[in-house]
């Protein structure tokens, strides 16, 4: 009997072992649950980034690799209007020179590239037309020379009581003839630049600076007006950048605006005008923009990337969408350090046209990489995989 007991109650051991541990699991499950949300807040603040300490980086790389550094701006997407423009000298800083006669170019004192003063000679053309000019002028001083000595012989003459008056008088209208003549000559072959040779035209440069165009070559024919040398001043330069008619209204001269060059470097620009007619091609408009501090760096003919900070746009802070980066699932800003950069998280709201709105994270007027920032991360996650 009481062996039946035991192999009975043996069984029913097992069974509420197992059910004790079903109903202990079920227990620790629900407890879990009921904790979950108090847990939840903690889960919530992800941590920095991996790597979240400085990344040293020379400033020769930085440089080399065109790493953009520039300031998180005040304003908001769309707040700013992206175009591609180019760089050009200003008026009075180019200069097209043109050949005076037909001819041939006989000598060539200056070449492309070459470094020019204002009014340093650049080429002559042999020309039957500067002979022409030349002789023109000699005659003109040969009649001259002629018509004093004869108001002077009529001057003496008359003093003397030997010729009458109207002889001297007409002895002095014809020398204030001839010096007219003279005169006229000698402009006209000084206009036309003639060589003292008296066989060709000198080209001369009228501004200091380089040769950026040379056209004409040592032997070749040329006919009047073809350009042969163009002279890029040593002054300020100013960039074009074209606008959608929809976007005029919202540029005024004076605003402000961000000039990428080609070597990566920030540039700030002030719009100097805006053009009211559409391009007939392009259907924009123009806005004419001068460089700040660093313009000199700027090349004519570059071409460059604008960001021009129009009006009408909700406050708040912006900066480039390529200047944030996702790292672990989290939007970063690189900002610049001593060294090198640091991994800054950032919370980023709209984005639109290039641009990203920046809720929180960095203050205005931080320096923060932008173009080839994501080379920064590149280095950063090498960096970690290294250690």
């Amino acid at each position: 009997m009481d062996h039946h007991t035991r192999s009975i109650n043996l069984p029913l051991a097992g069974v509420l072992v197992a059910v004790a541990a079903a109903l202990g699991f079920g227990a620790a499950h629900w407890l879990d649950g009921r904790k979950a949300p108090a847990a939840a807040p903690v889960a919530a603040a992800a941590p920095a980034p991996e790597g979240s300490s400085e990344i040293k980086i020379p400033a020769e790389y930085i440089k080399l690799a065109q790493i953009a550094v520039e300031a998180v701006g005040n304003g908001g997407v769309g707040g700013e209007i992206l175009s591609s423009g180019s760089v050009s000298a200003t008026p009075n800083n180019e200069a097209v020179i043109l050949a005076r006669t037909a001819g041939n170019i006989a000598r060539l004192h200056r070449q492309l590239g070459d470094t020019v003063r204002a009014g340093e000679v650049l080429a002559q053309v042999d020309s039957m037309e500067a002979a022409g000019l030349a002789a023109d002028a000699s005659a003109a001083a040969a009649k001259l020379t002629l018509a004093r000595a004869s108001y002077a012989r009529e001057a003496t003459l008359f003093e003397q009581g030997v010729s009458p008056r109207q002889d001297m008088e007409a002895a002095k209208a014809a020398l204030q003839v001839a010096e007219s003549e003279a005169q006229r000559a000698a402009a006209v072959a000084k206009a036309a630049q003639v060589a003292k040779d008296g066989k060709s035209v000198t080209v001369i440069s009228p501004i200091d600076g380089k040769i950026t165009v040379q056209t004409g070559t040592l032997g070749g024919y040329v006919q009047p007006q073809t350009e042969l040398f163009r002279v890029t001043g040593n002054g300020p330069k100013q960039i074009e950048a074209p606008v959608l008619a929809t976007d005029i209204g919202r540029i005024r001269a004076g605003d402000k605006a961000t000039v990428v060059a080609a070597s990566g470097a920030p540039i700030t620009a002030t719009v100097r005008s805006v053009t009211s007619a559409l391009d007939s091609a392009t259907r924009t408009a123009t806005a004419i923009l001068t460089a700040d501090a660093g313009g000199d760096t700027l090349i004519a003919g570059e071409g460059v990337q604008v960001r021009l900070h129009a009006r009408g746009a909700a406050a708040g802070l912006v900066v480039p969408e390529d200047a944030v980066q996702n790292i672990d699932g989290r939007d970063v800003l690189f900002v610049r350090t001593k060294d090198g950069f640091k991994p800054q998280p950032v919370l980023v709201g709209e984005r639109s046209g290039g641009t990203a709105q920046i809720v929180s994270g960095v203050r205005a007027g931080e320096l923060v990489a932008t173009r080839n920032a994501f080379l920064v991360k590149a280095d950063m996650i090498k960096s970690a995989k290294e250690e």
